[in-house]
């Protein structure tokens, strides 16, 4: 092993299981491997560069299976995944632990190394490849090779390109690392994953300090019968993950279609949420929430790191159910599968359909001229003539109307006892491209008088007064003197 050179402090070295190292910094790990007869003394530049920004860590390597000590060396550090930047022969180093564990590296860089691309081990992460110029063409197909490849070229360098060209090496390896690992827009990303119908949960522990902790999440799935075992999974971004992390346990609560609100506390940074929500102590110590339709009470099994969240998987030691409805979630809103099946009920029912919306263009009311009634006016529906109405019917007549509208919750389902109809209605958001026949009211003063009955009149009002605290309800059930059942 070569004397560390006096330009280097002797701050940053230690040694961890018979491995000698520099580190220093904080952040997103970076690891610079050295080549074959160089030393991490050689990584000083960069290690200054990045210092301010990275946790950055160089090894003093010293046996041939050089990717299996940087392996064990994260291991001993704790690090889950880190950026891996070799030079030379500690390139295909980093391109060896890549392939055969994926998951510990985020982004690798290649300099001065350009394994041939025929027979390339298959590499997901993004891969930066720095060739000196007369390499160009060797880098370029090496990036071509990789899913997630790029190539880049120092002038005038040599074979000790990072160390000799510090700077433009710098310049190159801090653009690719300051980007992101995935190229999709995180919010598309998000919208797709919504699409997946989930149930919705409230996540608890006692925390190594026995205080009561929880958060909304639907992250959950069942994992094992034998052993019983189940996972969630918790952003490294949230205030509570180092609780959870270290706590001995924590408990699945699945919500039921009544827990909306209860859902909505959890969700929220209140302080005080185990104030306002009943709950009891588990079997196994953790806090269960009073009404769930479902709970398990769980010892922690396994941590897992995994990206931009943990997986926390849990050793069942109690659970309970209950014949209630659970509460859903898809596309960023809830679904109370009770008022689903009572729409289901009124559309397949012997007497006729309606299907409308209770929608807003720039915030007033959308009403339409009814045909039936001089100077008239009627909520967007179709079905009052004709066959039964859908909701497709719904957004056709819509779009005959000059409006392009987007449907959003179920606000009411009911029987009309004056015609007797089934009626389903929505809510909504409507742009109007051409004015046409539309009628827009000022919600402090709907025309009353002008609407075709008490049932359209009391849902309006009821509408109108949830409009302005900005908290709705569904309703469903028998209409009767004006009144709607609540589902809360």
């Amino acid at each position: 092993m070569q004397a560390v050179p006096a330009s280097v402090s002797t701050e940053p070295w230690k040694t961890i299981g018979g491995l000698r190292f520099m580190e220093a910094g904080e952040g997103e790990p970076i690891v610079f491997i050295h080549g074959e007869g160089g030393e991490a003394a050689a990584w000083q530049d960069q290690f200054e560069a990045f210092a301010a920004t990275h946790r950055v860590i160089a090894p003093d390597l010293a046996g041939e299976d050089a990717a299996t000590e940087i392996r064990r060396l994260l291991d001993d550090l704790a690090v889950p995944s880190a950026n891996l930047v070799g030079h030379a022969e500690g390139g295909r180093a980093a391109l060896a632990l890549a392939a055969s564990h994926p998951q510990r590296v985020r982004r690798l860089a290649l300099l001065n190394c350009v394994p041939d691309a025929e027979g390339l081990p298959l590499i997901l992460c993004p891969v930066l490849s720095v060739a000196v110029a007369a390499d160009a063409a060797r880098s370029e197909a090496l990036a071509r090779a990789l899913p997630r490849g790029r190539g880049a070229v120092i002038a005038g360098a040599g074979a000790d390109m990072p160390f000799t060209h510090a700077a433009e090496t710098a310049a190159l390896l801090a653009g690719f690392l300051s980007e992101r690992l995935s190229s999709f827009d995180n919010r598309e990303l998000r919208t797709a994953f919504g699409s997946f119908m989930t149930g919705v949960t409230i996540v608890t522990t006692a925390g190594v300090d026995g205080q009561p902790r929880g958060f909304t999440a639907n992250s959950f799935t069942s994992v094992s019968l034998e052993p019983p075992l189940l996972m969630m999974c918790i952003g490294k971004s949230a205030a509570s993950i180092d609780v959870f992390r270290q706590a001995r346990g924590f408990a699945i609560n699945i919500l039921s279609e009544a827990q909306k609100d209860t859902s909505v506390l959890f969700a929220s940074k209140r302080p005080d949420k185990f104030d306002v929500a009943r709950w009891r102590r588990g079997p196994f110590g953790n806090p269960l929430i009073e009404g769930s339709a479902a709970w398990f009470d769980c010892a922690r099994y396994q941590v897992i790191d995994a990206g931009d969240h943990i997986i926390l998987m849990g050793h069942i030691e109690a659970f309970s159910y209950s014949d209630a409805n659970p509460l859903g979630y898809a596309r960023g809103h809830y679904i109370t599968l009770g008022l689903e099946q009572a729409a289901v009920n009124a559309a397949i029912s012997a007497s006729r359909t309606v299907v409308g919306a209770i929608l807003e263009s720039d915030n007033r009311l959308v009403l339409l001229p009814d045909p039936s009634r001089p100077n008239g006016l009627s909520l967007p529906e179709a079905g009052r003539q004709g066959q039964n109405g859908s909701a497709s019917q719904l957004h056709e007549m819509l779009r005959r109307e000059g409006m392009d509208a987007t449907l959003g919750f179920l606000f009411a389902v009911y029987e009309n006892p004056d015609t007797r109809e089934q009626c389903i209605y929505y809510r909504g958001e409507a742009l109007l491209h051409a004015r046409g026949r539309t009628v827009l009211a000022d919600f402090e003063d709907i025309p009353w008088d002008k609407l075709p009955d008490e049932a359209t009149r009391s849902m309006l009002r009821r509408y109108a007064a949830e409009r302005k605290i900005g908290r709705f309800r569904i309703y469903s059930g028998d209409h009767r003197q004006g009144t709607v059942k609540a589902v809360d």
